[in-house]
């Protein structure tokens, strides 16, 4: 079937690691680019995360970033190998790294190298702190980016400060939304140059995207007294209450605000509860939160069943949402209809659950996820495509510039400190 998805024809050349670098090209991938992923002799990291297949260095974690992207194991050290990837970047629309800034340099990989010989390219950089900068140096990962640029300290502001009970939550905020806006400087560079011919470089930071993706910046760095007011219209102040019938559900709305107050009493038919001193202000609201949310909850626990209680708070645009874990999520009838969740071979006989693909195109269709590559998987192939014949592959491959082996697990101190050869002074920035 001809790829007719709407990055189809387009070259990725895939330096990066771990995850702000992978999620980005992922995306390239699953919208229909042709993404090599090159990966030095000791491999991405991430393919050593649980769970997964410690053996074929094929965890879970890895294959969620990387199915669908071809794969070369390149030493870098050696010029050949220089030479190879070079050779790659010349005909590349596309490149993306994560690695600390002016890594690739050391390699003659870095923009400008590049550009002189391949102007059209576009050359996407995700790092801590940008290129230039008096941090660039830094090692950067998704929990020292959230503490630095006020994620950590909101939340802490937001939930409280006790020492003995302060800890990061679950997911890589930084990371996750760094590749997505990657993707957005890529797309639009990339529009660029199909109406000029000119590519260019784009520079991605996570601490200023930490910057970008809070709503709540403009408040937190004004001096306004709000007199109790919720400071914007975020989900700080959702409550979460119990149903009659074995739910916990939160509603996306704040019961202090004086913009939203007036839809509980509404949808509860209390207009007696504006009048009471206890609620008639933010600040007597927020002083008797839990009064309040009393009310509300006795109120929520007369209906008997979900479609009842919709009904009620939708008369009034209140909406709710139950709290479910993601097992629970992954297995509902919406999550089937819209393909959320897909499922790829971990290549030793197991099926491993991923995200699907957050896009329908109406004309252009995408197709389903392939599976994530090994090590190496596809040297011969792609050294083929760029004019390599069996005997320089052979050669290369027989001098340890091409590895297809499987690496064994590094010790936490390998993984803590790489030595600067086989290609590991590649650290990536995230």
């Amino acid at each position: 079937m001809t790829n007719r998805a709407p990055l189809a024809g387009i070259k990725v050349v895939d330096f990066s690691r771990v995850l702000a670098g992978p999620h980005c090209t992922r995306a390239l991938s699953d919208l229909g680019a042709d993404v090599i992923k090159i990966e030095p002799p000791r491999g991405d990291i991430s393919r050593y995360a649980l769970p997964g297949d410690e053996i074929a260095s094929m965890s879970h974690y890895y294959i969620q970033q990387n199915v669908g992207k071809r794969n070369i194991s390149i030493d870098l050290n050696f010029p050949e190998g220089r030479e190879v990837v070079r050779r790659m970047c010349d005909s590349a629309d596309i490149i993306v790294e994560n690695f600390r800034a002016g890594t690739l340099k050391f390699f003659g990989l870095d923009y400008e190298s590049v550009a002189t010989r391949n102007p059209k390219v576009v050359y996407a950089s995700i790092s801590g702190y940008g290129q230039g900068s008096a941090l660039s140096h830094r090692s950067a990962y998704a929990p020292t980016v959230h503490a630095e640029s006020g994620f950590v300290g909101g939340m802490i502001d937001h939930l409280g400060d006790d020492l003995t009970v302060k800890r990061h939550d679950a997911y890589s905020h930084a990371d996750i939304y760094t590749g997505l806006e990657a993707i957005i400087g890529i797309l639009a560079a990339l529009h660029h140059r199909n109406r000029t011919g000119e590519g260019q470089y784009v520079d991605i930071a996570m601490a200023a995207t930490m910057l970008a993706v809070n709503e709540r910046v403009h408040a937190d760095l004004s001096d306004a007294d709000l007199g109790g007011e919720p400071a914007a219209l975020g989900p700080a102040d959702s409550p979460f209450f119990k149903t009659s019938y074995g739910d916990v559900i939160t509603i996306a709305t704040s019961v202090v605000s004086s913009l939203t107050f007036p839809n509980y009493i509404a949808a509860m038919r209390r207009p007696d509860l504006a009048s009471d001193p206890r609620f008639a202000t933010p600040a007597a609201r927020r002083k008797n939160l839990d009064a309040l949310c009393q009310i509300i909850q006795q109120w929520i626990l007369s209906f008997a069943t979900a479609g009842e209680l919709d009904a009620q708070l939708d008369e009034v645009k209140l909406a709710f949402g139950v709290v479910r874990s993601v097992k629970d999520f992954a297995g509902s009838d919406w999550v089937k209809w819209w393909g959320a969740i897909e499922e790829v071979t971990d290549r030793r006989g197991k099926a491993v659950r991923i995200p699907g693909k957050p896009w329908h195109f109406s004309k252009t269709p995408l197709a389903a996820a392939r599976e994530a590559a090994y090590r190496g998987e596809h040297n011969v192939e792609v050294m083929k495509e760029y004019g390599y014949s069996d005997q320089e592959i052979a050669a290369l491959t027989n001098s340890g510039v091409l590895l297809t082996n499987v690496p064994p697990r590094p010790s936490p101190l390998t993984e803590a400190s790489p030595p600067p050869d086989n290609g590991d002074v590649l650290k990536q920035a995230s």
